[in-house]
């Protein structure tokens, strides 16, 4: 048995079932044994491939999208450049290089990396030191010295803990996490409590027995949090995920390991958790804290007008025949409609008296 299962076990026969939020929180980000908190998750030998792994053409064009949307600030001559759980800082090492073109925007941009994990903060400093540019590492978005910035996150909503609430017969309840006789982790249904009005959207309140819907608490606070900050200093921020909009019903809670699906309760601490963000839920609180919110639209439709097609052409002129292959297979994986490309969706956030953000008046009807 491993020692974050016995953990848990002991705190559930101490406090009674677990909400799901505190089950994900203590997998994934527990001091000693959390599943970020341990190794490196991602490329071929972890769990999982991001974007930023994928192609270098993902980064490069976060990167411009930074750099106009500066210009779109009126080119403020200091500029935090802030990205939220970046992984191995292959999107950052991608993006600066890329910036080499907007000189002006390097000599603005102070750049802060936010990452709770020992281990992939290492291996980001690792990846970052060839950059000449100063770098800064905090805990929490709240430990970024105040001012304007440009924020990117990419998959990080998703690795949020949720609340999940399920409908009987009965009414709404409480999804936990319990423990049985055998000493098994077991989902259970707790409807001793009332579930706030607030948390189900009035649309779906109607939805039939057995229905799951999701809330992400720590999402919510986040992105209220860089909001309010975005119409308080100014600034933009760009959140890629793979989720959904409208808010709807459905458990989307999922496990990862070995880039297999894996059962959320088994082998806690030794699998990635994830749970489709919910963009609607989080546009909407975006708004009401200041923020003008655009999107979400799909990851394909965001990077084909920002140039990802014309860009992979360019590539594919200097690319050797093995090269050329890998151009073109992380092109249809990052916009393939059959792929992250739909999957996927982009949320940004500006503030009120900024013009539409790059990307997002795009026509894919027309191919415009």
């Amino acid at each position: 048995m491993s020692e974050l299962l016995e953990h848990l076990k002991k705190r559930i026969a101490a406090e009674g079932p677990l909400l799901v939020a505190d089950y994900m929180s203590e997998a994934l980000a527990n001091p000693k044994h959390g599943y970020y908190m341990t190794g490196d998750p991602l490329g071929k030998s972890g769990d999982f491939i991001t974007a930023p792994e994928i192609s270098q053409m993902f980064g490069e064009l976060i990167g411009l999208w930074c750099a106009i949307t500066w210009n779109q600030m009126g080119s403020p001559s200091k500029i935090n450049l802030i990205e939220m759980g970046p992984g191995r800082g292959t999107l950052m090492v991608d993006a600066i290089r890329a910036l080499v073109m907007a000189p002006q925007f390097l000599d603005a941009i102070d750049i802060h990396m936010i990452e709770t994990s020992p281990s992939l903060q290492k291996r980001q400093r690792r990846n970052l030191d060839a950059l000449d540019v100063d770098i800064q590492w905090h805990k929490s978005f709240a430990d970024v010295p105040e001012g304007p910035f440009i924020l990117v996150a990419n998959e990080l909503l998703d690795a949020l803990p949720i609340r999940q609430f399920e409908k009987s017969v009965a009414g709404w309840g409480e999804r936990k996490v319990g423990c049985n006789e055998a000493g098994e982790l077991h989902w259970m249904l707790d409807q001793s409590a009332a579930v706030p009005e607030a948390f189900i959207p009035a649309a779906l309140a109607d939805s039939p027995p057995g229905s799951i819907f999701e809330f992400s608490p720590a999402g919510v606070a986040l992105v209220t949090s860089i909001a309010g900050e975005i119409a308080k200093y100014g600034g933009a921020a760009l959140f890629i995920d793979y989720g959904h909009t409208p808010s709807g019903i459905g458990d989307t809670l999922q496990a990862v390991k070995d880039h297999k699906f894996h059962d959320v309760l088994c082998d806690p601490g030794e699998a990635d958790l994830t749970a489709h963000v919910d963009f609607e839920q989080m546009a909407e609180n975006a708004r009401a804290a200041g923020a003008l919110a655009y999107g979400a639209i799909t990851q394909r439709d965001f990077l084909r007008p920002l140039g990802i097609e014309h860009r992979a052409k360019q590539l594919k002129k200097i690319a050797s025949t093995g090269q050329m292959n890998e151009v073109f297979s992380g092109l249809n994986r990052l916009i393939g409609e059959d792929e992250m490309g739909t999957l996927f969706k982009v949320l940004a956030l500006t503030h009120p008296d900024m013009p539409m953000p790059e990307g997002f008046g795009y026509d894919n009807d027309k191919g415009e």
